[in-house]
């Protein structure tokens, strides 16, 4: 009976929806970010506006993201609540053949004689556990993962602008004439280019690959859209097509 156990989802595994919801909200909220200042800072426009156009930017790319997510969720559990109804009306009008295709997926693990038929008596003597080993088994779905869209929507949203703010942050230090727009830039990209790394190298722990090649990836992909923003901003500037200064 060890190997029937062995083929069920670990529990912690239900909680990873929610953090990829994290590490993908708080990840596109700091790049959303990064690119809006460093876009608008290199047209050389002021420091009010950085600010703005950054903030409307973050709520708007969270609310995007919150909506897709929700959609996203909803549309997997629609498509497996409708399995789900299929499998049930198969196992009660033709529980024959669901009982030989239980036994084939369990020949194919390596199960033979009075120990198939033995595993076989024992899935399809609880029609829950029945339904669940055709829907993970034959059709490969993951009941554990799915989440709650609305929990995700929310997730998605809140993580977007916690990552979304922290670009912006430096802008409000210029207000004060401490710092010029210049140099909150610096710091806005040392912070996205610090919080972008880590939240890479968690995305590549979570995919049992490299966390210092997920890191790099994710903090130059930030990088990446800072200079192209700025690029942009100035290139713009001197053309005269903005400058509010």
């Amino acid at each position: 009976m060890d190997k029937v156990q062995s083929y069920h989802v670990e529990p912690h595994i239900k909680e990873s929806n929610y953090i990829r919801d994290i590490v993908f909200g708080f990840g596109d909220g700091v790049n959303t970010s990064l690119g809006i200042v460093a876009g608008i800072g290199g047209a050389s426009v002021g420091v009010d506006i950085v600010i703005l156009a950054a903030i409307i930017g973050m709520f708007t790319g969270a609310k995007a993201m919150a909506v897709q997510n929700y959609l996203a969720v909803k549309s997997q559990i629609e498509i497996l609540q409708s399995e789900i109804k299929r499998e049930e009306y198969e196992i009660e009008n033709t529980p024959e053949d669901e009982r030989k295709e239980i036994e084939e997926i369990y020949k194919s693990k390596g199960f033979a004689g009075e120990e198939l038929n033995m595993v076989v008596n024992k899935i399809t003597s609880n029609k829950g556990v029945w339904l669940k080993t055709m829907l993970t088994e034959e059709l490969g779905l993951n009941l554990e993962i799915l989440g709650n869209p609305i929990k995700g929507a929310i997730v998605m949203f809140i993580s977007f602008l916690i990552g979304g703010i922290l670009p912006i942050l430096p802008y409000f230090i210029v207000k004060t004439g401490l710092i010029n727009n210049f140099t909150a830039l610096l710091i806005a990209i040392s912070m996205s280019l610090t919080s972008s790394f880590m939240i890479g190298a968690i995305k590549g722990r979570l995919a049992k690959k490299s966390w210092v090649k997920g890191g790099l990836e994710m903090s130059l992909l930030g990088t990446g859209i800072a200079l192209l923003g700025y690029g942009i901003g100035s290139e713009m500037n001197n053309l005269g097509v903005v400058n509010f200064e």
